[in-house]
């Protein structure tokens, strides 16, 4: 009986057009015809077009898999190997574009206008994960902070980055030492580094009043990712981001008390100047 040419095609899942050209080919002419001369497969056929399909997936051109449909037992064994090879060397060579491809959306994301190479001498052990710029991004893309932010963070020179890392490293060093020392986190010293933090974010990214700079600081103890991006982990103490949260709201506290009495003193004057 054998099948047609749109029959195999159907349950091969390749065209017509493909059967047509490894007849012409000479790779798979179909065992039969018809009376009026269509192509009829047989079983026999449809099993060589399976080992053809086989080496068609592994990337081998069509004259390797004649010459290995021609003598199997002498040269399959040796393509197989080579094609092992190959295809391990590329897979080499694509995870390596994969880690380029990535490293190139982290630098789009993050905003940071440097070389991996730049990127790695400048930040050293500070590591902005990928996982953390995608949801960031999704969180405050509405927040004009936050535009602004990457903005700035896109313009900033290697030189701008070395300044800014080293004025991390100093603060990070002043931080670390008073959780250390015991320092209360609603004490002076602790509430003061809390506010040098805000200051630089001011400088380096956007206005952050005390109110943003409280959102910040909650992201830093509830994300460990957010927080490596100011204590790498190897620096990391148990408690820190949360005492570094704490020393934050304590500064927020102490601007609003420090805004109340010149409103105060404002309206007093007001109301003096009005009698």
């Amino acid at each position: 009986m054998g099948y047609t040419v749109g029959q195999v095609s159907a349950f091969a899942g390749v065209t017509v057009r493909t059967l047509h050209h490894y007849d012409k080919a000479g790779l798979l002419s179909p065992g039969d015809r018809s009376r009026a001369g269509y192509r009829r497969y047989d079983d026999a056929d449809l099993a060589r077009l399976q080992q053809i399909l086989f080496y068609r997936e592994l990337g081998f051109p069509l004259d390797a898999i004649a010459e290995i449909l021609a003598n199997p037992q002498a040269s399959a064994l040796e393509h197989l190997r080579t094609r092992q090879r190959q295809l391990t060397e590329e897979i080499t060579r694509l995870q390596r574009l994969a880690e380029v491809a990535e490293r190139a959306i982290e630098v789009q994301q993050t905003g940071v206008s440097l070389t991996p190479e730049e990127r790695f001498e400048v930040f050293g052990e500070v590591a902005f994960d990928l996982t953390y710029a995608t949801d960031a991004q999704a969180k405050w893309r509405d927040s004009n902070g936050h535009r602004e932010a990457m903005a700035r963070a896109s313009a900033h020179t290697k030189e701008d980055w070395r300044r800014l890392m080293a004025e991390a490293a100093a603060w990070r060093a002043d931080l670390l030492a008073a959780h250390d020392d015991g320092d209360p986190a609603d004490g002076e010293r602790a509430m003061d580094i809390a506010e040098e933090h805000r200051l630089h974010v001011s400088r380096w990214f956007t206005p952050c009043p005390p109110q943003m700079h409280r959102r910040i600081a909650d992201d830093f103890a509830a994300d460990p990712r957010a927080f490596a991006l100011v204590v790498p982990p190897s620096q990391q103490r148990p408690g820190l981001a949360a005492y570094l949260a704490r020393a934050v709201r304590a500064n927020a506290l102490r601007h609003i008390h420090v805004e109340e009495p010149r409103i105060t003193d404002h309206v007093s004057r007001i109301t003096y100047e009005e009698h």
